[in-house]
Formats: C-alpha cells, sequence, structure tokens
C-alpha cells in the first residue's frame, strides 16, 4: 500500500500559519515603528504595542468564535442576529457623522472604534447573499446582481463613510462588492458600464474636494513639493529606498524618529522595508500572496454557492487592501489610508481581519466535511464532483 506524505492536513493548517507569522511580524514592527512617538507622545515606548496586543488578543478570541459559528447563519436577512448587525453598523456610521471623534479634519472614531472597519464586512455578507441566490437560478450575468436592496444598503454605508471623509475606506466597501459581481459572472458589457460609472464618481469626488486635487497632482511628482503635500511620499520611497537589500537591521531604521508620519500605522510597511530590506518586503508580498491563493482554493472548494461568495469576497478584501497599501506606500497611487493586513497598527482593521479569517476557515472546514461524507476521508483533498458554481476566479 502506497502511502502517501503531506506537509498539512487541510487547508485551514496554511493558513494559521501564514495567519501566525504575519501576526508575529506585524506585532515586532508595530514595537519597532512606533517605540519612539510611544516614548515623545506618551512617555512610554511600549503604549503602542500593549495597546497592540490587547487588540490581537480580542482579534484571536473572535477568530476561534466566528470559525465555530456555521458561516450559513451570516446570510444577511435570514435572521434576527444578522439584521441586528447590519442595523448596527448601519446606525453607527450614521451617528459618527455627529458625536464621533475628529482626527485630522476627519471623524471616523465611535468609543475608539471605527464604524467604516465594520462596514467591510457587512458589505461582502451582503453582496454574497445576493450573488449566491442569482448564481443558482443561473442569472449571475445581469445587471439586476447589484441593483437591488441589498446593494443599495451598501452604496449608502459607501456615502457615509465619503461624508466622514474616508474615500479610501468607502472604495473598499463598495469596490469589494462590485468586484465580486464580476468574479461571479457579470456580463462583460455591464462590467463595462459599471466601471464607466465608478470613474465618473470617483473624479467628481477628487475634484470637488480641493485637497484631493492636490494629492492626486503631488501623487505624478512628490518631489515637485517635497516639504508640502509630497512630503510623506518623498519619505515614504527614501524610508524603503533606504533599507536596501538587506536592511538596517531591527530596530535600527531611523524615519520613524519624526521623519516618516504615520510610521506605525498605514506606512508601517516602509519602515519594515526599511529595516528589513527588499528581501523581507518580498517575504512579506509572498505570505499574503500565499493567503490569497489559499483563499481561492477554499472559495473553490466550498459546500455552496453562498460559501463561495463569501470566501471569494474576504479574499478580495485581503488582496485589495494589501495592494492598495503596498502600492500608496511605494509611490503607485495617491495616500488614502488603507491598512496592511496584520503588519499595520489599527485596532478596528485588524480585528474584522481576524473575524473575516474565522469565517473563511469555517467554510473550510464545512467543505472538508462534505467531502470526506461525499467520497470518505481518504478523498476529502480531492475537488468535489458536483462543484458547478461558475465563477470567474476559478474557471
Amino acid at each position: 500500500m502506497r502511502i502517501r506524505k503531506k506537509i498539512w492536513n487541510n487547508d485551514a493548517e496554511p493558513i494559521i500559519v501564514i495567519m501566525v507569522v504575519l501576526m508575529v511580524l506585524g506585532t515586532i514592527n508595530v514595537f519597532s515603528s512606533s517605540f519612539v512617538l510611544g516614548t515623545t507622545d506618551y512617555e512610554n515606548p511600549y503604549h503602542f504595542l500593549r495597546r497592540h496586543a490587547i487588540v490581537m488578543a480580542a482579534g484571536l478570541f473572535l477568530f476561534f468564535v466566528f470559525r465555530k459559528i456555521n458561516y450559513r447563519r451570516w446570510r444577511p436577512l435570514q435572521g434576527p442576529l444578522m439584521l441586528a448587525f447590519i442595523a448596527t453598523t448601519f446606525l453607527s456610521l450614521v451617528a459618527v457623522l455627529v458625536v464621533g471623534t475628529e482626527v485630522n479634519g476627519a471623524r471616523r472614531w465611535l468609543f475608539g472604534a471605527q464604524p467604516a472597519e465594520l462596514a467591510k464586512l457587512v458589505s461582502l455578507m451582503l453582496a454574497a447573499s445576493t450573488l449566491s441566490s442569482r448564481i443558482k437560478r443561473g442569472k449571475a450575468d445581469s445587471i439586476f446582481n447589484v441593483v437591488n436592496p441589498k446593494y443599495g444598503i451598501i452604496v449608502l454605508m459607501a456615502v457615509l463613510i465619503e461624508l466622514e471623509p474616508d474615500m479610501g475606506t468607502a472604495a473598499i466597501v463598495l469596490g469589494v462588492p462590485l468586484i465580486m459581481a464580476v468574479v461571479a459572472g457579470m456580463s462583460m458589457k455591464y462590467v463595462m458600464g459599471l466601471l464607466g460609472l465608478v470613474v465618473v464618481a470617483v473624479v467628481a469626488l477628487v475634484c470637488l474636494q480641493p485637497y484631493r486635487m492636490a494629492r492626486v497632482k503631488v501623487w505624478f511628482d512628490p518631489w515637485a513639493d517635497a516639504q508640502g503635500m509630497g512630503y510623506q511620499t518623498v519619505q515614504s520611497l527614501s524610508t524603503i529606498g533606504s533599507g536596501g537589500f538587506w536592511g538596517m537591521g531591527l530596530g535600527e531604521g531611523v524615519s520613524k524618529y519624526e521623519y516618516l508620519p504615520e510610521a506605525h500605522t498605514d506606512f508601517a510597511f516602509a519602515i519594515f522595508s526599511q529595516e528589513h530590506g527588499y528581501m523581507g518586503a518580498f517575504m512579506v508580498f509572498l505570505l499574503l500572496a500565499l493567503l490569497v491563493l489559499l483563499c481561492v482554493r477554499i472559495a473553490n472548494r466550498a459546500p455552496d454557492e453562498f460559501g463561495q461568495m463569501l470566501a471569494t469576497g474576504i479574499m478580495v478584501l485581503i488582496a485589495g487592501q494589501a495592494i492598495a497599501n503596498i502600492m500608496m506606500v511605494g509611490g503607485l497611487l495617491p495616500v488614502v489610508g488603507v491598512p496592511l493586513p496584520f503588519i499595520s497598527y489599527g485596532g478596528s482593521s485588524l480585528i474584522v481581519t481576524m473575524v473575516a479569517m474565522g469565517m473563511l476557515l469555517n467554510i473550510c472546514d464545512h467543505g472538508r466535511t462534505l467531502r470526506e461524507n461525499y467520497d470518505g476521508p481518504e478523498m476529502a483533498e480531492k475537488e468535489p464532483k458536483d462543484n458547478k458554481t461558475h465563477l470567474r476566479l476559478v474557471k
């Protein structure tokens, strides 16, 4: 009898390993990039590390809780718990505009949390519910994928987030469901029409806000205003470049000494690159890429259409934020304020990411159970024979 050796027993194990590695790297980087700010502003070099550790512990707890909850219970409008979840998110987005804490001219904080982060989860749940139903009925190529009450709620949430203002998060809340509709099989003529509307909306929003126009102009040539609007991008590029191939060494980066603003939050990847070099940056990029590929695998092997679309939405959320942050830090996008999953300091963002990963692994667990019941334990790692859902992503 031939025994096949495997590194992993199931798809969940490599995801957990990657998550742990990224969280360890992120925790180390949070301390390294924030101890100067913690010392100068709070007289405690461990200020941000302590807060990050508390949030990470809460995130891990929620990760295990959501992994145990059947993902089908999160199908919107099919239970009081989910209805309460949607209503709470919507009301908190309204409340933050009225009584939220204002930081740097924007109202994004409500009782120490960012409701906009929770809206990311709600939006992909609503989209997964709509798209899975249309896939099941064989109508995934229709424009009505996105012209319905659930997508209307998504648009309203995006508008409320834009009013904070937070265009980067609003783009994610609206963009992830639109990409999910494309993946589900929407006809290309409708895709091109939606793309045109998105471009027009983005141009209008940029033109209506002078500071956004200034950011776009600086984006093309940040050195033209290196001490003004282009300062953040110039310092970020200088930080990355000064790390070289191998980096300056852990804790040895100099840009966190008040040269690079937001060094521990949105631009944490720049400090990581400075201290660990191009090789360290490539390692983070590789880990995130592997995580995305594993999300695709879980989506492809999910037991039903809702599981497929929910896993796809989580994949797009993780990949979209990672790509946007890395491109922003590298000067390929204007400064949009999107955190890097697991690496950037940010309580609300980390907790939402951990909850999403818990949901993803619950889908993985149910897919494996179905295959074991269908073909037996020895066939559990093979594709299910009746997987007929047509997703662009897995064709």
